[in-house]
């Protein structure tokens, strides 16, 4: 799921040339929160490949589409107040999503904070914690935090109220470095 015009038009163009299906899906809030510039020549973004964002030292977050906008905003706060260093992993695919840079990014830190607009219960977040759990056990210095909307359905006007927000996301990372 892309965080951006650019990284929509590269995922999209790959998904087309790829000979297994794919489901592409992006974000409605792009479409008029999110301005860059897009090259005009084709060019594609590997699928199932994450992109380090920032590079950190003390926690891990992991997260995808518009989510890291917020989630960019929360590590700011936290690195100013708490003399860290976060790192910030994009997973830009979900399925298969590059456990690899997942795991060497944890094994590094120590610690997990994801974090997705789906709900707690059956998201995306509950199979990358279980395979960090899985993966990083021995390395972990704290249990993997989960940042996700709330487990109701709600109507389009309060969405805003249920997906994760900066203070949530702050308070995970907290949490997990004063564990």
């Amino acid at each position: 799921m892309p965080r951006s015009p650019a990284q929509a038009k590269g995922l999209l163009l790959a998904a087309i040339a790829c000979n297994d299906p794919v489901i592409f899906m992006e974000p409605k809030i792009l479409y008029r929160a999110a301005v860059e510039q897009v090259p005009s020549e084709a060019y594609e973004l590997p699928l199932s490949q994450a992109e380090i964002v920032k590079q950190g030292r003390d926690v891990t977050v992991i997260s995808y589409g518009h989510p890291l906008y917020t989630c960019s905003s929360a590590i700011a706060a936290a690195e100013k107040d708490f003399d860290i260093s976060i790192e910030l992993i994009d997973l830009r695919s979900l399925y298969p999503w590059d456990r690899e840079t997942v795991l060497a990014s944890v094994r590094k830190t120590g610690r997990a904070v994801v974090v997705h607009e789906s709900m707690l219960n059956a998201g995306i977040g509950a199979e990358v914690a279980a395979t960090i759990q899985e993966g990083a056990f021995l390395t972990l210095e704290a249990p993997v935090q989960r940042v996700a909307g709330w487990d109701t359905h709600v109507g389009l006007v309060y969405e805003r109220f249920n997906i994760p927000d900066v203070t949530r996301i702050y308070d995970a990372i907290k949490k997990s470095i004063e564990f």
